[in-house]
């Protein structure tokens, strides 16, 4: 793959090990995990592999400041707000709504103060159209804005994640070396669609044949499904790639999207505390709790076979817990 303009952020490779008491406890398939939440970036997470393009376009174009947008829980955010300070350049985040009392900054809306983020309060307004607001103030300002999409998901970010693809592919190969080894099924937690994209463009690029399965955690999947098919030939481009993308390469289930985004329900309270229990390892309430929800209950549906090898893609987002608490400690 062609290489493009990087500013090292992600401690890579991220692990891939196998969750050998969840496995027994569904009594089959065997799940293995990816560990994107160990990036390393100020909690790490899934954003911080796209954000070593995007913070290196930033510099290479003279930015001096990065704008984003997002929830005020947005893991992307926190993450931007990171890498700005790594690269030493100012962050603005423009976050939904209007600016909660100071004694509920916690989650990642801490985290985005503590990193030295200045915020934009949307209000009303959504925080894409506020972000075209808050873009034309930097430069009024003087100064050389780099405006970084909605979770990081355009061409250059999602070339991360064709790349992210094949570092599991390398070490799917080393793990060949003793037994024959592979996935069935790639299954993740899919919201603005870059990861997906380029999951899928890593996973052509490889020759992967099993399934690479997003699970919606905010939109339809007709409305995600354009977004990632509009990613595709894009992302594979920035990477020098020529392939060619069919719908049968967009796998998209959004049965599991519950209450919706951020809206944790049983479903999700009873994966986050699976894991926990069963492997150490946790969960976020918004993303990777809904995706492992959706994974359970495709395993107790038999929609995946009990003598498969599946692969969690966990994106991270564990600040997030602490913004949920009282949701979470809900007794049973």
């Amino acid at each position: 793959m062609k290489t493009q303009q990087r500013f090292s952020l992600a401690q890579l490779p991220t692990p891939l090990h196998r969750l050998e008491r969840l496995s027994a406890a569904l009594a089959g398939p065997d799940i293995w995990i990816k560990r994107d939440d160990q990036t390393g970036l100020a909690t790490g997470g899934n954003k911080t592999r796209k954000l070593e393009f995007l913070i290196g376009a930033a510099l290479a174009q003279g930015a001096d400041v990065v704008l984003t947008a997002g929830a005020q829980q947005s893991n992307h955010c926190r993450q931007t707000a990171a890498a700005a300070s790594r690269a030493g350049i100012g962050c603005l985040l423009v976050l939904a709504g209007d600016e909660p009392p100071r004694r509920r900054w916690t989650g990642n809306l801490l985290l985005d103060d503590l990193l030295g983020a200045r915020i934009w309060w949307a209000g009303e307004k959504s925080p894409l159209e506020a972000l075209d607001n808050a873009t034309e103030a930097e430069r009024a300002a003087g100064r050389s804005p780099y405006v970084i999409p909605y979770g990081g998901s355009n061409e250059t970010g999602a070339a991360a994640y064709a790349l992210a693809f094949q570092e599991m592919w390398e070490q799917v190969d080393e793990l060949s070396q003793q037994e024959p080894f592979g996935f069935e099924r790639i299954v993740f937690a899919s919201s603005s669609g870059g990861t997906q994209a380029g999951l899928i463009v890593g996973a052509k690029s490889c020759g992967f044949a099993g399934q690479v399965l997003g699970i919606s955690v905010d939109k339809t999947g007709g409305h995600l499904r354009e977004t990632v098919q509009a990613l595709l030939a894009p992302t594979a481009a920035r990477l020098g790639l020529a392939l060619d993308f069919g719908p049968q390469d967009i796998q998209i289930n959004d049965e599991f999207l519950g209450g919706g985004y951020g809206v944790l329900t049983p479903a999700e309270r009873e994966a986050i505390r699976l894991v926990a229990r069963l492997e150490g390892i946790l969960l976020d309430p918004v993303y990777t709790g809904k995706a492992m929800a959706g994974l359970l209950g495709l395993v107790r549906r038999e929609e995946i076979g009990r003598g498969e090898r599946v692969l969690f893609w966990h994106t991270g987002g564990i600040p997030a817990l602490f913004a949920y608490a009282p949701e979470l400690m809900v007794e049973e």
